[in-house]
């Protein structure tokens, strides 16, 4: 049962990074629309390609927008840390209750 507890402990550990990495990638954007920068920008449409398909799911499903703010990077950030929380620590548990 350690082959399996060390594949989860892995699984959890790369799930965890890759949550951390989309939540500073969509802080940037965020930033970065409130800069206005140059959209020809490669390190800007990357941003933009990458975020956009999630806050746009977000914003068909929940409109939240107030005053002209849109709020859906909040609702995202708030799922990644959700994510973060529940499933990342269920798989470590899982991983740790198996040794």
């Amino acid at each position: 049962m350690f082959i399996l507890s060390n594949f989860l402990i892995a699984a959890a550990q790369v799930l965890g990074f890759l949550l951390w990495a989309y939540q500073w990638i969509l802080i940037a954007q965020v930033v970065v629309s409130w800069i206005n920068a140059d959209p020809y920008n490669p390190i800007v449409r990357f941003l933009y390609n990458v975020t956009e398909p999630v806050l746009e799911r977000v914003r068909r499903v929940l409109p939240v927008t107030i005053s002209g703010f849109d709020l859906s990077p909040i609702v995202v950030l708030l799922a990644i840390l959700f994510i973060n929380r529940f499933l990342v620590q269920s798989l470590y548990d899982l991983a740790y209750a198996l040794r």
